[in-house]
């Protein structure tokens, strides 16, 4: 207890505190010593807690009632001129009871909130683990949640107190596994109170789990930073094609600095077998990172990409990164999984998502060989750019589509050229990665030709640059006025089928859409 809650109970007339039908407070034992024999006490029992009711309202409807009752007793005392101290375990605004008196009360007498201090506070103290460092963010969730709602949460977050548990304690422990954070997580009971229990929270037996009690998952970066880390030392060159675009694009060539390959660890022997999880950032910024794969870059021991990729993840103390040129995807796989070899985590860094020209290809091809076939390799989704500008033109790939690469540098444009035909006159919409670059110019033009002997003059292009960027544009042309000038490297083409519909909505907004529903064959 704080001093100015002591001193708040000595100057209080009435003591009131919530309890359940068996009668017991924890609030109350927690202040008994400061109670006094003159005190009036106002013990404020739930009609229910988790148990069923018969009231016309529900569960919700007989703690409304509950509620109003108990504040109407309260106002009868302060009506009366008595001061009235409402004693809640932990803080009395952080899943506390009186806050439900607050709301009904503090705006019709003076009212004073003493901070206390919390369950999540007290558990990471007698577990004398740090909760969260630098910039970790810290997520506090009720244990109540549906456990997929848990699960996403828990991955994407660096550090976490799950709380209320009781019934809900395997919903959590199998959230925490399916999230990847159970040898992390921490089970603390009644902390700093008789009968106090800590211990790893895989070690709980569920059946011996009461409310009052809470799951800590402590600072990844005070983990980290108590374990030595190995040296650096550069790494040889070796140009590959194709990684992923700035910004929109998953995968374009000449992008970064040529012949610049990033710091390469020497780990060490081979021991213990780490983890190699490829994972999608998305076209652009935090907003499109996933929970799962947001929760794997922050638990990764190294992180190895092409460096404009590396630089959208924060930088964490403790964590190694390896940043590398956009032509050296080979090289970079057998980075990632040498590292993995002698027991590291590792992040390998993608644009959009990494299974779509990008870089889980290069890993699995590699993975496929010796010495790395024992390495564990996991993809994880993202969000590509075909989905990202389709979403922010409006549904142009609604229907059947098909995504191409019109880069030359991995196949021939014959290749290309063959399947664009057989494509465009199948009509199904296109999605165009890798457009032109700065070497390759001439193959929008040609693309457009080739569609134009398929499609309509008017059928609707949408030019999308950098979407989610700071350069974000869109604009939507004839296909017969696609001008290959006005596309490069950061830009996506969709092109719509013969169904495709642009239309001028009334706020003045075009949007682009292709029906669901295709017209039969006569």
């Amino acid at each position: 207890m704080t001093v100015r809650a002591v001193e708040v109970i000595a100057e209080a007339d009435v003591i009131a505190y919530h309890s359940a039908r068996h009668g017991r407070s924890i609030a109350r034992s927690i202040a008994a010593g400061h109670l006094r024999a003159d005190h009036i006490e106002e013990a404020l029992v739930y009609p229910v807690t988790t148990e069923s009711t018969d009231h016309p309202g529900g569960y919700r409807g007989a703690l409304d009632e509950f509620y109003e009752e108990a504040a109407a007793r309260l106002a009868a005392h302060l009506d009366a001129g008595r001061t009235v101290a409402v004693i809640s375990e932990g803080d009395p605004l952080f899943y506390g009871s009186y806050q439900h008196m607050h709301k009904r009360l503090a705006h019709r007498y003076p009212t004073e909130v003493v901070p206390g201090v919390t369950s999540v506070s007290a558990a990471a103290a007698r577990l004398g683990k740090p909760l969260a460092e630098a910039d970790e963010v810290l997520t506090i969730l009720p244990g109540t949640l549906p456990e997929e709602e848990l699960t996403a949460r828990l991955a994407a977050t660096d550090t976490a107190v799950v709380m209320k548990l009781g019934r809900t304690f395997p919903t959590v422990r199998r959230a925490m596994e399916r999230a990847g954070r159970l040898d992390e997580a921490h089970y603390v009971e009644r902390a700093t109170m008789p009968g106090e229990r800590t211990a790893d929270l895989a070690a709980i037996d569920s059946d011996t789990v009461p409310y009052f009690s809470v799951t800590v998952v402590p600072s990844r970066i005070a983990a980290q930073t108590a374990t030595p880390q190995p040296p650096e030392s550069p790494a040889p060159e070796q140009e590959a094609d194709e990684v992923g675009a700035v910004g929109q694009a998953d995968h374009v060539d000449e992008v970064g600095q040529a012949g610049q390959v990033g710091e390469i660890g020497e780990v060490g022997e081979i021991g213990e077998i780490g983890e190699v999880i490829v994972v999608g950032t998305g076209p652009a910024g935090p907003l499109w990172l996933t929970p799962e794969s947001r929760g794997a870059l922050a638990a990764a021991e190294d992180l190895v990409g092409y460096t404009t990729y590396l630089d959208r993840v924060p930088v964490r103390p403790g964590q190694r990164r390896h940043a590398s040129d956009n032509k050296v995807e080979s090289e970079r796989a057998e980075l990632a999984l040498d590292l993995a070899r002698r027991g590291r985590r590792v992040a390998v860094v993608s644009g959009g998502d990494p299974g779509i020209f990008a870089m889980a290809t290069a890993v699995l091809e590699v993975a496929s060989q010796d010495p790395y076939l024992s390495v564990p390799v996991r993809v994880l989704p993202g969000v590509t750019a075909a989905n990202a500008a389709a979403a922010r033109a409006g549904a142009p790939l609604g229907h059947d589509y098909a995504v191409i690469s019109l880069s030359d540098r991995l196949k021939p444009w014959e290749v290309i050229a063959e399947r664009l035909h057989a494509a465009a006159s199948a009509d199904l919409a296109l999605a165009l990665y890798n457009p032109g670059s700065r070497s390759r110019t001439w193959q929008v033009g040609k693309t457009r030709e080739l569609l134009l002997e398929h499609r309509a003059p008017d059928t609707p292009v949408i030019l999308a640059r950098d979407i989610g960027g700071p350069e974000e544009s869109l604009r939507t042309v004839p296909l017969a006025d696609l001008d290959p000038t006005q596309v490069d490297m950061r830009t996506l083409l969709i092109i719509g089928s013969s169904q495709t519909q642009a239309v001028r909505r009334g706020d003045g907004t075009q949007v682009v859409w292709t029906p669901r529903r295709y017209p039969e064959q006569r």
